[in-house]
């Protein structure tokens, strides 16, 4: 009688473990919200299903898109939780729209080219996956798809199409607190323009990417990098490409004097002047940029004629530039955890 019970007290608490494990991995996992334009989602506009996520919530909101072109303008505040926005494929879930930073505003005045951007990533934890970002506003000055000033954010898979300056890395760009942190992975990514097409104060690193100078571009990056960060912009393992003319766009210029940018093992094809860098008409950012290359190949990659306040890495100087290094900050961010 005694084995018995003691049997069945066992098997109770056994059922109640897995049942109390099972509401704990419930609770754990992220939460899903599917928008579709059909209504057959949840919502049927993305900026409804951002609207629609918990404010400083600890578990992690999945919005999943479906195929479609949604023409909105999304704006992500920084009180919102960790956020994946999942699409199906890059080339069918598309969000795009067309402002310009001379458009004017309600009061007449220019939207600028912060108030252009498509997408405004305020939030820290934000990811994305298989999305196009799409300015369509043309040729007609700054238009930015892709606006972040959050931390620990991560794209893979996606599109970011544009002309002049695209992807806006703003992090500290107009805050008087330049320490706090801004860090950007974009992993497997296709990104595009013409004129200073990646910019901003923020820290990024682009790995597995193809970066597309288009027909008449002249530079790839404007980095406003603080003076106190260490990494601004880090291309690694990607490749630099595009059908601007041969040797006309420039790897870089800095927007601010300290900017940042780095090129670790990239293809780099014959778009890009022999001398690599310019310095925006400010004969003093040469002291204090630090513009470098390891390991370049291709027909844009020859080392001997960059500008000399330009750096080629040794292979040991090279070895830091690694994406845990550049992105563990004082949290030690693992990125891989943003993109599972």
């Amino acid at each position: 009688m005694k084995t018995s019970t003691f049997l069945k007290n066992l098997t109770s608490l056994s059922i109640f473990s897995i049942i109390l494990l099972s509401l704990l991995s419930f609770k754990t996992a992220d939460k899903t919200i599917v928008v579709s334009k059909d209504g057959k989602g949840n919502f049927t506009t993305v900026q409804q299903a951002i609207d629609a996520v918990e404010n400083g919530s600890s578990i992690r909101t999945k919005i999943l898109i479906k195929a479609g072109t949604y023409k909105e303008k999304i704006i992500i505040p920084d009180t919102k939780g960790a956020i994946l926005l999942e699409g199906e494929n890059p080339q069918t879930t598309i969000i795009t729209y067309d402002d310009f930073a001379s458009k004017k505003n309600s009061e007449g005045k220019d939207i600028g080219t912060t108030g252009s951007s498509t997408i405004f990533i305020y939030s820290n934890d934000f990811t994305a996956k298989n999305i196009s970002f799409e300015n369509s506003s043309g040729r007609v000055g700054q238009a930015v798809a892709v606006l972040t000033s959050g931390d620990r954010i991560a794209f893979e898979n996606c599109r970011l199409l544009g002309n002049q300056d695209t992807l806006y890395l703003k992090g500290v760009q107009d805050s008087p607190d330049k320490t706090k942190p801004s860090r950007n992975y974009f992993k497997n990514c296709y990104i595009e323009g013409t004129t200073d097409y990646i910019f901003g104060a923020g820290t990024g690193v682009f790995e597995n990417c193809t970066i597309y100078s288009k027909e008449t571009a002249s530079y790839v990056t404007a980095a406003s990098t603080p003076q106190e960060n260490q990494f601004g912009f880090v291309f690694i393992n990607s490749k630099i490409i595009g059908n601007a003319k041969e040797n006309s766009v420039y790897l870089g210029r800095p927007w601010r004097p300290f900017a940042k940018t780095v090129y670790i093992d990239c293809e780099i094809n014959s778009t890009i002047k022999p001398e690599g860098w310019h310095n925006w008409s400010k004969p003093d950012a040469e002291k204090t940029t630090f513009y470098a290359e390891f390991n370049s190949k291709g027909a844009g990659s020859d080392s001997t004629k960059r500008v000399p306040w330009s750096h080629q890495l040794t292979k040991e100087e090279s070895k830091k530039y690694k994406t845990y290094i550049i992105l563990k900050g004082k949290d030690n961010w693992n990125v891989k955890k943003n993109l599972k």
